[in-house]
């Protein structure tokens, strides 16, 4: 009987992961007619700061066709990221609590908006303040010409860094939300949590301070918003008369949920 719920579960999962490859292979054979014009949108920033005369070089055969394609590949995926977390949060619903079901649609909302923010402040700020940094300190002599697959490789890296960084918020409220941990050590650990942004920082962007800055200063933000918006969900919960019960009495069975004692 369990070798069948778990053969059921493997289906359903490789159903949704189907479907998800569907719905991004479709909007990728939209927009690959485009996908030259795409790389020179993604490529502005870069462009913008070199010296005037200057473009970027492809050093591979077919690397004038494929990075393109890729940048296709890339924008499909980020507007069909709703439909996949969707996908990724129905096949895990089945096994979620009445009250964690309903965080679903917030949480898959969320998340979307945060993440495309992310990629957003990257594009739009990052990407400006750190190549006009390059670009201002690089030696006279020096002819630069970056390389389209480098560059490619570069953005997809600081993309995926900070998109993942402006989903603190909502990892901070699932975390109160669900009681594995209390709002209280939260706080207690915002010492840690600063000295960690910068280390993360420190491993995942260039070796200057610009783009290490630009990445720890939103992490630490984005963690007192999540502390915030945790904060006012707890209260709401309080206000109706329930709370998570911890984890620990989740794990032995007890109830769900327990009364808060009014005062």
């Amino acid at each position: 009987m369990s070798e069948d719920t778990f053969i059921s579960h493997l289906m359903e999962l490789r159903d949704r992961l189907l479907h998800s490859l569907i719905a991004i292979g479709l909007v990728f054979l939209c927009l690959f007619p485009w996908a030259s014009d795409l790389y020179d949108v993604l490529a502005y920033p870069l462009v913008h700061s070199l010296p005037q005369g200057s473009k970027m070089i492809a050093t591979g055969v077919i690397t004038p066709f494929l990075i393109p394609v890729k940048v296709a590949a890339m924008i499909a995926f980020l507007i069909v990221l709703p439909y996949v977390l969707y996908q990724a949060w129905a096949f895990v619903a089945p096994g979620l609590y009445s009250h964690e079901k309903k965080l679903v649609l917030p949480l898959v909302i969320a998340s979307t908006v945060l993440f495309l923010m992310g990629v957003a402040f990257c594009y739009f700020l990052v990407f400006g303040v750190v190549f006009s940094f390059v670009a201002r300190v690089a030696p006279a002599s020096i002819a630069v010409a970056p390389d389209i697959e480098q560059y490619l490789n570069f953005v997809l890296t600081m993309f995926l860094a900070f998109g993942v960084t402006f989903e603190v918020p909502v990892v901070v409220i699932l975390l109160v939300r669900m009681g594995i941990v209390s709002l209280e050590q939260l706080k207690h650990a915002r010492p840690y949590f600063v000295v960690g942004a910068f280390v993360i920082a420190a491993v995942v962007t260039p070796p200057d301070v610009v783009s290490q800055l630009l990445l720890a200063l939103p992490m630490c933000v984005l963690y007192e918003l999540g502390l915030f918006a945790a904060r006012y969900f707890k209260k709401r919960v309080e206000e109706a008369g329930t709370y998570l019960a911890p984890t620990d009495a989740r794990m032995d069975g007890d109830l769900d949920r327990v009364d808060i004692e009014r005062k």
